[in-house]
């Protein structure tokens, strides 16, 4: 069984139109998140992913503080839970 579960099977009997509308919700939600950071933080924090080349260990102390102080300002969690709501178009929404 996949990761996923049987929501990988599923999928492909959405139609391609129907997974559009949802790819099309869920880049909303990221504009909603991107749009919670202040003129200049988004730059910052792609400089900083980008200096780290994934690895914490290559940004200082004060860096590090920094990319997670930005990170909790996207407010991750309640990302996933909108992110999760529009991947599923066919759900009712109350």
């Amino acid at each position: 069984m996949s990761v996923l579960g049987s929501a990988g099977r599923s999928a492909g009997k959405v139609s391609p139109w129907v997974r559009a509308i949802a790819i099309a919700e869920i880049t909303l939600v990221v504009k909603q998140h991107l749009d919670r950071l202040g003129p200049g933080e988004g730059a910052e924090l792609r400089g900083l992913l980008v200096k780290s080349k994934g690895r914490p260990g290559n940004l200082t102390e004060v860096e590090r503080a920094r990319v997670y102080e930005l990170v909790r300002k996207l407010e991750p969690a309640a990302f996933a839970r909108s992110a999760a709501a529009r991947a599923m178009p066919l759900r009712r929404r109350p």
